[in-house]
């Protein structure tokens, strides 16, 4: 981390002009055993282990920290016209990183380079992706807020062996009472930010699913503990993958973060069929431990003849100790699904029970109302806490007709908590969209706006100003609004959908830097008109050809790189084409 301060002669003054300086900052901490160590080329040093481990007999990681000491006053003298200080501060796992960091960034320094260094690494990652329209400025500056915020919390690019350690709600911000839940990694991450992340940059979503493949072995052990078999991610994550919930409620009823997890490697596998990720480094053990897990986590109901998950919370956290969550159980049904389809894929036998879990487990439904029940013995007018029934459309994509997913959306809308977590109101935004009820959709998408802050739109978690703040949950679920909302971008098993609807205030949307098996697309979407282009096909390994498809006329299109097709606005989808095709 750098920053600097510069001073500049405004009047023609010989005068030396000095600005004391004042820093908060002392090397002690409440949960760090800290050493000092020998300065290094000019900053001070300090070193530690973690007081207590994350579970009892866990490691205590060692933190390591160099800074640029920060002197009482900056004086500029009478003969310059100006003057800037740079302080540098690195943190890393090892003495050696801390010290390579810290030397890279003087070295900056001294060539002079420190800012553009910074400036070009931020131009070539907004290269990469840009969701903008011709619509109102504060929504432009919403979306353009949200990508920084979201981007700055990804691991660097270019950096393979770098060890990604998550996606806190808050990011690295932490409030003093836990506002920010500690850094620790939740649903958020998978739900809410990750499908944005892998759009635009599958190679940070891989490093996100890497994650939850080196905790895994916490997740089996949580299981385990819980008196189940497979894999039970935590409700709460850090380093090792055990529950670190300072409640135990939340611990061991919500669990359908772990099919929130298995969601995400799905929709990884669907955008790029990143074979070496599920064969070789881990992810294919992680799919059968989360179907073990769901298979010994349901109960045979011989009165209703189908399989109950009982005893949960839901998403909607006001709520607890319920049997049959409807979205706790179409995740896990949704979980055995994907494993499935992957061991066909790998010419592995399917064990019979993941496909008959699957297959018999309930998912509320009331048929006379034509609705989901949020679970079972759910009264219609109960107060909700956020989004949960309404993510049945999406991303899980469950079956059902449109006039059942309106019942759901009017069912719940007025019900939801007015003040609750930022990313609720995007998911009704969606789901009005997918009905074309545009509008409708607008209406409740500019609820968000009470959670962004001026001036630099960042977002608190909830619009009375309370809980965790740089809430990339909330960024992650409006950018889905738009990303999956207003395109009608949806990853199925074979392609990936179009279906866009614009408000009546926008006229023009442009995606560009759409990733999907190796390529790089841009969809520039008026109400008229969709453009595709691909931007770039890498040649080695050689990306996937692509092609478009019109739902309704069946009409083709190749996607061919630096070319450009054009079609009127309505739904279809891009999928892999044969090499004869073109």
């Amino acid at each position: 981390m750098a920053f600097s301060i510069s001073i500049r002669r405004s009047a023609h003054t010989a005068q030396p002009i000095t600005v004391q300086l004042q820093t908060p900052f002392v090397p002690k901490s409440q949960d760090l055993d800290l050493n000092q160590g020998p300065d290094f080329q000019g900053a001070h040093y300090v070193y530690g282990k973690t007081l207590v481990p994350e579970v009892e007999g866990g490691p205590c990681p060692t933190v390591h920290m160099l800074w640029t000491p920060v002197p009482e006053a900056l004086t500029l003298r009478g003969e310059e016209p100006e003057r800037s200080w740079e302080f540098l501060t690195a943190v890393a796992e090892s003495e050696e990183e801390a010290k390579r960091s810290y030397g890279e960034g003087l070295a900056l320094i001294a060539a002079g380079s420190l800012h553009s260094s910074h400036a070009h690494a931020w131009a070539a990652l907004w290269r990469g992706c840009c969701i903008d329209l011709d619509g109102p400025l504060p929504l432009r500056q919403a979306l353009y807020g949200c990508l920084y915020y979201l981007l700055s919390a990804l691991p660097p690019q270019g950096n393979p062996g770098f060890v990604f350690h998550g996606i806190s709600p808050g990011g690295l911000s932490n409030g003093t009472q836990g506002e920010c839940y500690w850094g620790h990694v939740f649903w958020d991450q998978d739900t809410w930010m990750f499908p944005n992340i892998l759009l635009f940059y599958p190679e940070a979503a891989r490093a996100i699913l890497e994650y939850r493949i080196r905790t895994l072995e916490g997740a089996l052990r949580n299981a385990q503990e819980q008196g189940y078999q497979g894999a039970k991610f935590p409700w709460e994550s850090a380093a090792t993958g055990r529950e670190v919930c300072p409640e135990e409620i939340y611990g061991a009823q919500e669990i359908h973060i772990t099919g929130d997890v298995l969601l995400a490697f799905e929709q990884y596998y669907c955008t790029t069929q990143d074979q070496k990720l599920f064969r070789e480094d881990g992810g294919w053990k992680l799919v059968g431990a989360v179907a073990q897990y769901w298979c010994s986590r349901m109960v045979w109901s011989e009165e209703e003849q189908c399989y109950h998950i009982k005893g949960v919370m839901p998403p909607d956290e006001y709520h607890y100790r319920v049997d049959n969550s409807v979205y706790t159980n179409a995740v896990a049904q949704r979980s055995l699904n994907f494993a499935a389809d992957v061991a066909r894929d790998f010419l592995i036998p399917v064990p019979e029970e993941w496909v008959d879990c699957a297959k018999k487990v309930k998912v509320p439904f009331d048929a006379e109302k034509k609705y989901h029940p949020e679970y079972d013995g759910y009264s219609p007018g109960e107060p909700v806490k956020q989004a949960d029934v309404v993510l049945l459309g999406f991303p899980l994509m469950h079956p059902m007709s449109s006039e059942v997913r309106r019942n759901d959306l009017e069912m719940y809308e007025p019900v939801t908590e007015l003040d609750g977590p930022a990313m609720t109101w995007s998911m009704f935004a969606v789901g009005w969209l997918e009905l074309k009820e545009a509008q409708r959709a607008q209406s409740q998408l500019n609820k968000c706006f009470s959670n962004i802050t001026e001036p630099f739109k960042v977002w608190v978690e909830n619009s009375d100003g309370s809980g965790a703040v740089n809430f990339l949950t909330g960024m992650g679920g409006f950018l889905q609004a738009v990303l999956f909302g207003y395109t009608g971008f949806r990853i199925t098993k074979t392609s990936l959908r179009f279906d866009p609807v614009l408000p009546d205030d926008i006229n023009k949307l442009k995606v560009n830097g759409v990733s999907y098996f190796g390529n790089k697309l841009k969809f520039t979407i008026t109400k008229e008109e969709i453009r595709i282009k691909v931007t770039e096909s890498p040649r080695d390994p050689p990306a996937s050809p692509l092609e478009a498809v019109l739902e309704e006329s069946g009409q083709r299109f190749p996607l061919r790189e630096g070319r450009r097709v054009s079609f009127p606005t309505v739904a279809g989808w891009i999928q892999r084409s044969s090499p004869k095709a073109f």
